[in-house]
Formats: structure tokens, C-alpha cells, sequence
């Protein structure tokens, strides 16, 4: 169970921190305010919340609305870091975007290289590797997303709309 997606269910403005560069604050923020300890590891964190009941995941959201304010009251603006930090990419990019295109381009064609080759019987897998084989195709298809959102764009705020 991922943690994350717990707290992006519960705790939006939390998750945004998470996502983004106040995620070292934002850890030990939920950290110190679930667990009691700010040194907490993010393992603490999900093995917590992977065995919490329903009113402990309720006070996710009151912890949600602790670290707004905390974020008001210091004049952070988490959208506007959210916004800037991917910016900050987008300008980087625009200088040199060669390193982009080719680290794309070998992933696309390596995934589907690996998935004709897998659906066309011409590699059999081992049993003894199966899983592991299983589990690298799903992290590689989970990120082609990621590599579409980059080119075709996706925003935080264009998800917010309805």
C-alpha cells in the first residue's frame, strides 16, 4: 500500500507539499503530528497509516488543516512552489532539450520492444525470474504516463477542474 496515496486521498494540501520541494517539511510535519516524532521515517509513516483504523485516518485531515495554516502563517503559497518548481524544468528544458528527447525516445522504444518480444513468443521467461520479470514490466508501464504528461503537458491545476 502506498502511504502517499492515502494521504493524497485525504490530506490534499499535505500531498502537494509531499509532491514538490517542501516534501523533507511536509514528511516531518505529518511525521511529528501522526506519529509524534519528527524523526520518523517514511516507513514509519506507511506502516502506520497501512494499519490505521477510520478515526485515525480522519485525523489525517485534521492534520491536513494544521499544516495549511502552518503554511499561511509563514506566507508559503504551495501552489505557487508546486508551479514554480515545474517551471523551473520547463525553463531548464528550453535551453538544451536533447537530454528529454533521447531518454524518452530510448524508454518508448525499449518498453515496447519489451512487450512485442514478451507477446510474441520470441522470449521465454524462466520461471524462477517470472516475478521479478512481472513486477519490472509494471514499474516500466506505471511510468509511461509520466513521459506523456512531460510531452502532451498535464498540470496540477488542469486536474483540479471539473
Amino acid at each position: 500500500m502506498d502511504w502517499k496515496k492515502i494521504v493524497g486521498t485525504l490530506a490534499p494540501t499535505l500531498a502537494t507539499a509531499l509532491g514538490g520541494p517542501l516534501a523533507g517539511t511536509a514528511t516531518k510535519f505529518l511525521a511529528a503530528e501522526l506519529l509524534g516524532d519528527e524523526n520518523a521515517t517514511e516507513a514509519d509513516i506507511g506502516e502506520h497509516l497501512a494499519g490505521a483504523n477510520p478515526e485515525q485516518l480522519a485525523k489525517l485531515r485534521e492534520i491536513d488543516n494544521s499544516f495549511k495554516l502552518e503554511m499561511k502563517r509563514l506566507n508559503v503559497d504551495l501552489e505557487k512552489l508546486y508551479v514554480d518548481d515545474r517551471n523551473g524544468a520547463r525553463e531548464l528544458a528550453k535551453v538544451n532539450m536533447w537530454p528529454q528527447i533521447v531518454l524518452s525516445f530510448v524508454f518508448i522504444t525499449g518498453y515496447f520492444a519489451i512487450v512485442y518480444l514478451l507477446f510474441s513468443g520470441s522470449v521465454v521467461i524462466d520461471e524462477s525470474i517470472r516475478d521479478m520479470s512481472n513486477i519490472l514490466l509494471g514499474v516500466l508501464t506505471a511510468n509511461i504516463p509520466a513521459i506523456m504528461s512531460f510531452w502532451f503537458g498535464s498540470s496540477h491545476g488542469s486536474k483540479n477542474k471539473k
